[in-house]
């Protein structure tokens, strides 16, 4: 009686998961309607795209395999035999979402510019996909060709310079982490804006009647308000990489040796 109570609770719960059931209150488990099709052209990459799609649109909170198969028209299940889970799943995301920066071949004449872009490319793909920095990690970094191809490109940059190889590296991680770091804010400022349904303009001014008073006691805030300081999340990314180049370019200088000795007149 238990193995059959048991099978009946998994055959139960996969319909479910295939959307084949639903719990209605007071009536209870009923057919869901008409299966799902199955489509013999399904594959990995339609899969991440409409994930892409929904996380773009909606956040990574409302990603599903349910929300992707009723996006695709598709049962659930159908789904894990081209991805066997959400990891694998995310893991694809990142690479598709990476594989949209467009690295020029060759590169722009000189380091400087060629990592100011890079940073530029790095800086619009996290904006196409907000869900895009708070997903990926720096100490576990996901195993993506894309990343992989990204940091090849950077540390190639400096070819034509004595910079160490180690150091190349750290630049790179340095650059990605300070693009990825502000764009960490984005998905939770939409997520709030879907929320609330006010801009974050409107939210500050929901805010002046707490803040106002403390401006009595910081005259450094004080004086900054009165100049109608404007901050967003793109002057902070200009202002940073402006100061992290400038900082840069001493630090490359330092491998290039001393000049070469003048001839004599």
């Amino acid at each position: 009686m238990g193995v059959a109570i048991a099978t009946a609770t998994k055959a139960h719960a996969a319909l479910q998961e295939e959307g084949l059931t639903i719990a209605r209150p007071g009536v209870g488990t009923v057919v869901a309607g008409p299966a799902p099709r199955r489509d013999p052209e399904l594959t990995a990459a339609r899969i991440v795209a409409a994930a892409i799609e929904i996380a773009d649109r909606d956040g990574m909170a409302e990603l599903t395999m349910r929300r992707i198969a009723s996006t695709l028209g598709v049962a659930t299940m159908s789904l894990y035999r081209h991805l066997p889970g959400r990891e694998e799943l995310i893991l694809a995301m990142i690479d598709a979402a990476l594989g949209e920066v467009p690295l020029p071949a060759p590169h722009p004449r000189g380091w400087r510019a060629s990592i100011e872009l890079v940073a530029r490319l790095e800086w619009a793909a996290f904006q196409r996909h907000p869900w895009l920095a708070p997903t990926m990690s720096i100490t576990r970094p996901q195993v993506a060709p894309n990343a992989i191809r990204l940091s090849e490109w950077v540390m190639a940059a400096f070819d034509g310079t004595a910079t160490p190889l180690p150091d190349r590296m750290y630049i790179q991680v340095l650059i990605f982490t300070f693009v990825r770091g502000i764009a960490s804010g984005l998905e939770p400022e939409a997520e709030a804006i879907r929320d609330s349904g006010i801009t974050n303009d409107e939210w500050i001014e929901t805010q002046a009647d707490r803040f106002t008073p403390l401006l009595a006691t910081m005259p450094h805030f004080r004086e900054l308000t009165a100049q109608q300081f404007d901050f967003d999340l793109s002057q902070l990314f200009e202002f940073g990489l402006a100061r992290l180049l400038d900082g840069l370019e001493p630090f490359i200088a330092s491998f290039a040796g001393p000049p070469p000795a003048t001839a004599p007149s």
